[in-house]
């Protein structure tokens, strides 16, 4: 299961002076937070923000953990495994192109037979596997499907956790990343 590996040491005071992100819930329920957070990556409208703005509103959800096991790097390839990129987001602009999701079914911790054998090293990571229903939405017509989506929050009583809301601290889209 991919998560960080490394006990926390202690929270960043710099990170806990970051503001949500725009529409990142304040809250100590992980199902709730994991929930908005996969609406939140499956979600995106070329008529209303550019390729770099709506990757940049999403980039703030992902919170980079203080021993760095969660980098940069991995958001980025996780969300071109969405299906986004700046190349296809270009093309949808000059189509209206807008994507929606809503959830359809959300499997948290125990059960999730990967959670449940390889547990996660510390009190307060939790991880929730979430199946969506895509619409996509283009002047040329609509594409629906389904998609899950592994989302991975950081919540009290971890060190490296605010002491009163989760953290979204990963999420995978690529189908060998998926948590079952």
């Amino acid at each position: 299961m991919p998560l960080p590996t490394k006990p926390p040491t202690t929270l960043n005071a710099a990170a806990e002076q970051l503001t949500r992100a725009v529409g990142e819930p304040a809250t100590r329920d992980f199902r709730q937070l994991a929930e908005a957070a996969a609406r939140a990556i499956y979600t995106w409208d070329t008529r209303t923000a550019t390729y770099s703005q709506s990757y940049a509103a999403l980039r703030t959800w992902w919170h980079v953990l203080p021993d760095g096991s969660n980098p940069l790097t991995i958001f980025a390839q996780q969300f071109e495994a969405t299906g986004t990129n700046a190349a296809a987001y270009a093309s949808l602009t000059g189509v209206h192109g807008r994507r929606s999701a809503r959830v359809v079914n959300a499997s948290c911790d125990a059960q999730l037979a990967q959670y449940v054998q390889e547990p996660p090293p510390w009190a307060g990571l939790h991880v929730c596997t979430v199946t969506l229903a895509v619409t996509e939405h283009a002047s040329s017509g609509t594409n629906q499907y389904t998609v899950p989506v592994s989302i991975v929050v950081n919540c009290p009583p971890a060190a490296t956790a605010p002491v009163d809301r989760c953290q979204v601290v990963a999420f995978y889209a690529a189908p060998d990343r998926i948590v079952y």
